[in-house]
């Protein structure tokens, strides 16, 4: 009979992203013991790459901003078939979550009166954004990493969950391995949190790290779990095609939040041709309106390269499809032409963004896996707010906000629930209240 050792705890959070680490964080300071099941190592998580930052209303650069305009663009963004009080709960909590993670240590970016940064992003009407330079989820992750292990939260760093334990209706525990030494692994657990993350591996080209293969998906619906919207996929307009060594690597949005541009292979800027009817009335008339936004100009409209992800990587397909695409399938990331608008541009691009300032091939590809609807339990608060066209850039920030909703949540729930609802990403069962209590096993 082969050998296994057991470990047994309060909540088991399979996952250590951002969602997964937060949820762990508030599970332990409710007084449960907390175990962290991690398939690679502590810090590794797609959370890293959320590069750009993380979207709270806080108005530190743009006083006009509060959590109500953040709520109108996250139901735009997402045509309107969001969860409302999902988009409501987390513009309203975003603030507070990004200044709980700088009480933490996060260092953010600062502005000239010692306010936190916050920077453009696709689909927010107002600079948003706050950040640490390009790489705010290395920040996060590690801040809510040193902030878990200081709880003294158990974590199994390299270890594979194959299967979640029943007994009856309940689960009650998971089934793993250690990936470096091939031991098998017992966890038993009241409660179970599923935050491993999406399914970008089922892509040729994605962003995702090597982890991303389903596995929580899987998990829950082999214990009876429902998956809900699974179409909701989502494709970040800019991710690097050419050279080969680079292709799927990010290109940030903040590139073109500071004023970068999209061109097709004539170097038309075609994302003026197709800006939609409930955007007009936010989006610039012409590039030098839109460059003003970049710089900060409170009085003039966002360029349209700034508008939703989806919109702007079909419009770009659109270009591939019509023949007006790069010549490896994309189109043209262009921060040539700052060269004309900043004094010293070039040593300052140097400085601040890239090696050089020729344009990049760029085109869409697999980013997140996304949902958008479809609440079928009367207190599940799951992830409906992002819906088809995702409200960009909450990502960065819903991780860590959704986590911190466990409060009240897993270690106290008073009954156990009949089925539990696990997202396709870890940001979506972290969330405090989609989650089930389990009986303990004997």
């Amino acid at each position: 009979m082969a050998e296994y050792q057991i470990h047994q705890f309060d909540v088991l959070v399979v996952g250590a992203g951002g969602a997964g680490l937060r949820a762990a964080i508030e599970a332990s300071a409710a007084g449960a013991k907390v175990g962290v099941v991690s398939k690679s190592l502590l810090g590794k998580a797609h959370t890293v790459m959320a590069e750009g930052g993380m979207a709270a209303a806080m108005g530190n650069v743009d006083d006009r901003d509060n959590w109500r305009v953040h709520f109108a663009d996250t139901m735009r963004g997402g045509q309107y078939v969001n969860n409302w009080r999902m988009a409501e709960l987390h513009a309203k909590e975003a603030p507070e979550r990004v200044h709980e993670l700088e009480a933490w240590g996060a260092v953010f970016d600062r502005t000239k009166d010692g306010k936190i940064l916050q920077r453009n992003f696709g689909g927010h009407r107002y600079p948003r954004l706050a950040h640490v330079g390009d790489r705010t989820g290395l920040e996060l992750i590690r801040t809510l990493q040193d902030h878990g292990i200081h709880q003294g939260i158990a974590v199994h760093m390299e270890h594979t969950v194959v299967t979640l334990l029943k007994d009856g209706d309940r689960v009650v525990g998971a089934f793993g391995y250690d990936r470096e030494r091939g031991r098998f692994k017992m966890f038993k657990a009241r409660a179970i949190v599923i935050a491993t993350g999406g399914i970008g591996r089922a892509y040729k080209i994605t962003s995702n790290s090597w982890e991303y293969t389903g596995d929580g998906q899987s998990l829950a619906y082999h214990a009876g779990a429902e998956l809900m919207d699974m179409e909701f996929v989502q494709f970040h307009p800019t991710g690097m095609i050419w050279p080969p060594s680079v292709m799927g690597l990010l290109v940030t949005e903040a590139v073109r939040g500071e004023g970068g541009v999209l061109r097709n292979k004539d170097g038309k800027r075609f994302m003026f041709d197709d800006i939609p009817d409930n955007y007009k009335t936010q989006t610039s008339s012409d590039p030098e309106e839109g460059w003003r936004y970049t710089q900060g100009d409170k009085n003039a409209k966002r360029p349209p390269e700034l508008l939703t992800r989806d919109h702007v990587a079909r419009c770009i397909n659109r270009e591939v499809k019509a023949g007006r695409g790069s010549p490896h399938g994309g189109v043209f990331l262009d921060i040539a032409w700052i060269k004309e608008k900043i004094p010293n541009a070039v040593e300052h691009i140097k400085k601040e963004a890239a090696e050089h300032v020729s344009p990049v091939q760029t085109a869409r590809r697999h980013r997140y896996y996304e949902r958008a609807h479809g609440d079928r339990s009367d207190d599940a608060l799951h992830d409906g707010w992002r819906g088809s066209g995702r409200r960009i850039a909450n990502v960065d920030g819903s991780g860590p906000v959704r986590g911190g909703r466990m409060r009240g949540g897993v270690a106290r729930s008073e009954s156990p629930r009949r089925k539990f609802f696990v997202g396709p990403g870890g940001l979506r069962a972290a969330r405090g209240r989609v989650r089930r209590e389990v009986r303990e096993s004997a």
